[in-house]
């Protein structure tokens, strides 16, 4: 260990720009074992490990560091997966460089950081390679059971946790595949779909039951699930796509962010999709412009690259310094042609049935609002138009109202759309309803959904425990 003075870092290589801009496969070469272990070699094994600290699941990466770096992979990836249910996934798609490796200590101190990622990823695909990775042993059934409405990360990190005990486990998912925006809303060249058809793969061999195409309030209502099971999460995520309130935004061609990747990945599996092959939501040979500075619109415009665009422009109302998605997915969309126009927000889209340009203004920033990010301010007078006949608004997302899509109105919603819970106890306000994920957070990041759906499994499990404490008495 240590040795992060002598060796220098070393990113896996990237693939050509050229063929990678061809495809949808990763564009990251996985790491040979001698590369692996000298790259971990590097950690200075600090007494106060910032990247554990800055890791929403408290990972012990110096820890399985150092057992990569003493060629002890079986050794490193169960302590890996230990506190995280999907390291592979997390290795590959984590914002590193603003949790784990931004906040390593040789990183501070001008070395480059330990590839955190990277070593994460390809101690979890060895892993899988070697045969390690097993479906769970129960070692005693519950009776007690539990529903789970969305199988995204949080859904799935919480039925893992509960199976581990024994718990029976039914996911109500309303897609016809589980994983939820890891399979519908990552593109292939960030998260190929094999790595989470294994995963949940993996979960359906452990016993976790999977009811697919499933929409509560349609075909069950709520009611119906709660009475059906001893406990209920809802963790549905959050998919209905923040409004931009400017004249012209009805016009045709204008699409929502998740409307235009759903229609990519569902291609990418084979699917037929009917929109992308009538060229309604294909890219190709179009004037492209996206709206928006997060990993989401660098997922559309790195989409947009591989559907074969004839440009593409992302607008975004910041500098480079303050995009709120990951600085390595701009440098990888820079890297494969997009262009960007900082500083800049959309007035009003002009076309006479289909957009045919943007209007935008120039921006300057302003005062720190309460967040510490500056603030946007109009310039006057600054109305600039760009030529356009695709254009995808990724601006985020909002909450769907979920006591009226579930049909259940005394479901407490907070202000923000969101799920009203405890913090401490992670319950709603009905009696054995808990939830987790971005449905209680707001849009967020897939390791911060994983660790609510864990904290949800330690919660529920108590509140299990202390309604059979209850019967036991009752009898």
């Amino acid at each position: 260990m240590l040795k992060f003075v002598g060796l220098k870092q070393e990113t896996p290589l990237k693939r050509d720009t050229k063929k990678r801009r061809q495809d949808f496969n990763e564009i990251y070469d996985e790491y040979i074992n001698a590369k692996a272990k000298e790259q971990s070699s590097r950690c200075s094994q600090c007494g106060v490990p910032f990247c554990q600290i800055h890791c929403p699941l408290s990972n012990n990466i110096p820890d399985w560091l150092k057992l990569t770096a003493e060629g002890r992979l079986q050794e490193a990836y169960e302590i890996s997966q230990s506190t995280n249910n999907m390291p592979e996934v997390c290795g590959r798609i984590c914002p590193q460089d603003r949790l784990c490796e931004g906040n390593c200590v040789i990183e501070q101190s001008g070395h480059g950081t330990v590839t955190i990622g990277s070593v994460e990823k390809y101690i979890t695909d060895t892993a899988w390679e070697k045969g390690w990775v097993k479906p769970l042993n129960i070692k005693k059934e519950l009776k007690q059971s539990i529903g789970i409405i969305g199988a995204g990360p949080a859904g799935l990190a919480c039925a893992e946790e509960l199976r581990k005990l024994g718990y029976q486990v039914t996911i109500y998912d309303r897609y016809d595949r589980p994983g939820g925006l890891l399979i519908y809303g990552i593109p292939n060249f960030k998260l190929e779909k094999f790595v989470v058809e294994r995963r949940t793969k993996l979960l359906k061999d452990s016993g976790i039951k999977f009811v697919q195409n499933f929409e509560v309030g349609k075909d069950k209502t709520f009611n119906e699930i709660r009475d059906k099971h001893d406990a209920v999460l809802i963790s549905t995520g959050v998919y209905k796509a923040k409004e931009m309130k400017v004249p012209g935004q009805d016009l045709k061609n204008i699409f929502p962010a998740m409307e235009f990747l759903t229609a990519s990945n569902r291609k990418g599996l084979g699917d037929k999709v009917e929109l992308f092959d009538n060229g309604t939501l294909n890219a190709e040979g179009k004037n492209v412009v996206v709206i928006g500075g997060g990993d989401t619109a660098m997922d559309c415009v790195r989409t947009a690259v591989r559907q074969k665009a004839k440009s593409i422009k992302c607008l975004y109302r910041r500098d480079q310094k303050n995009m709120p998605g990951s600085a390595r997915e701009v440098k990888n969309a820079m890297e494969e042609g997009v262009e960007f126009i900082w500083l800049s927000s959309p007035k009003r889209f002009l076309g006479d049935n289909k957009v045919k340009e943007v209007e935008a203004n120039k921006i300057t920033l302003g005062e720190k609002d309460s967040s510490g990010r500056k603030i946007p301010v109009i310039q006057p007078d600054s109305e600039f138009k760009l030529s356009t006949d695709f254009v995808i608004k990724s601006l985020g997302f909002d909450p769907e109202d979920l006591s009226k899509l579930f049909n259940a109105e005394e479901l407490e919603i907070s202000k923000w759309g969101t799920i009203q819970i405890n913090l401490n106890t992670m319950k709603t306000n009905l009696n054995g309803v808990f939830a987790a994920g971005d449905i209680v957070r707001g849009a967020s990041l897939v390791v911060w959904a994983i660790k609510d759906g864990r904290d949800a499994a330690v919660q529920i499990e108590k509140y299990l425990q202390e309604k059979e404490k209850k019967n036991i008495k009752a009898a």
